[in-house]
Order: structure tokens, then C-alpha cells, then sequence
């Protein structure tokens, strides 16, 4: 997984209300056994409309999207997130998300922002015309107009975001501890490394 410490530019001012995984990526594209190429059915029944936010020149690539309440609601399909990254986005901003959406995104590297409507209203505003800058460490939103949007997070999902780890980056970084308990584990309870010893005895 990708660290990541600021995402900046154009963000896409989508805003619409209680988007859920099915508009994200339509359930026909489930069957896929790559995350590849799944940017291709993200918002593919909005995308038929060639006047499309995500498809025009201004949007298209851009790496944030603004959205608006409970974004993400509907089923626990992960290939939602996946289909997000694979379409450039790595930052969602909306007033609120669906419990499941965020867990997936964060395990997929996505950051996403709550932040009240009024801040979505002007960060609206001005991605129609000029970049937007999330600062993960400083937790904040900045516009080129001097606008400062402060956002909370928690502090584990900040920590693995700006490291880039996964769950399996995490277990990797434990390395040396897993190693010296399974150590002391093999010389106190050497039955589990040996199943036919029974307990007190010791393998030869």
C-alpha cells in the first residue's frame, strides 16, 4: 500500500447524496478476479452520460472526490474501493460515509475526509475552477484562496496511511516480536511444536 502524507488537485465536485456501492461499481463487475482495470465500470451507469463529471477534461485523472452525505451505503463489496484507485482517486471528502465503505478504504489506502456540509459547499465551489490540498498530517483541507477545513482522524488509520501499511505491512512490522514469542513459546510448551510429545515431555 502506498503511504500517504497530501493529496492535491483538482478534486471532482460530484456532491450527490447517498451514493451507494452499486452506483460505485455496478454488481456485473463482482465477477472480476483483478483489481485491474476495474476503474473501468467505476460510475459506469453515470458515465454513460458523456457530459460526465469523471470523464471530462477538467476531472478526468483528478485524484480527490467531494461528495456528499453517507457516501458509500448499500452492500460491503470491497471492489467499491478497489474501482476508486484503479480510477485515480485516493481522497473522498463528504459529510459522512458508510461504516463499511471507510473500513475498506482505509485497508485499501483511500483517505476519507468528513467534513461539514458548509465546508463541502465551498470546497464545491472552488473545484470547479482550482485545486484542493488535503494534509494528512496536519489534518486539514487549504484551497488556493486561503480556506483552511481541520478534519479529525483516528489515530491508528493516520499512522498506517502515512506508512503505507496494510494489514499485512502491520504483521510484517511485528517481525521481530512474533519471532522471540514463538521462540519462548517452542522452549515452554515444546508439545505444540511436537504434537506426540505429551506435556513435560521434551523433544530429543
Amino acid at each position: 500500500m502506498d503511504a500517504v502524507h497530501e493529496v492535491s488537485g483538482r478534486a471532482i465536485p460530484f456532491g450527490l447524496k447517498n451514493v451507494d456501492t452499486d452506483v460505485i461499481i455496478p454488481a456485473k463487475w463482482l465477477k472480476t478476479i483483478t483489481r485491474d482495470g476495474m476503474g473501468q465500470g467505476a460510475f459506469e451507469t453515470l458515465r454513460a452520460n458523456p457530459d460526465n463529471l469523471f470523464d471530462s477534461p477538467e476531472f478526468k485523472g483528478s485524484p480527490i472526490l467531494i461528495a456528499g452525505d453517507n457516501f458509500g451505503c448499500g452492500s460491503s463489496r470491497e471492489h467499491a474501493a478497489w474501482a476508486l484507485l484503479d480510477l485515480g482517486i485516493t481522497a473522498v471528502i463528504a459529510p459522512s460515509f458508510s461504516d463499511i465503505f471507510s473500513g475498506n478504504a482505509f485497508k485499501n489506502g483511500i483517505l476519507t475526509v468528513v467534513l461539514p456540509q458548509q465546508a463541502i459547499d465551498r470546497l464545491m465551489e472552488v473545484a470547479r475552477t482550482d485545486p484542493v490540498t488535503i494534509d494528512l498530517e496536519h489534518q486539514t483541507v487549504t484551497t488556493p484562496f486561503q480556506d483552511r477545513f481541520p478534519f479529525e482522524i483516528d489515530p491508528f488509520r493516520k499512522h498506517c496511511l502515512l506508512n503505507g501499511l496494510d494489514e499485512v505491512g502491520l504483521t510484517m512490522a511485528r517481525g521481530d516480536a512474533i519471532s522471540s514469542y514463538e521462540d519462548s513459546a517452542r522452549t515452554a510448551m515444546p508439545w505444540l511444536a511436537h504434537p506426540h510429545l505429551h506435556q513435560g515431555e521434551h523433544a530429543a
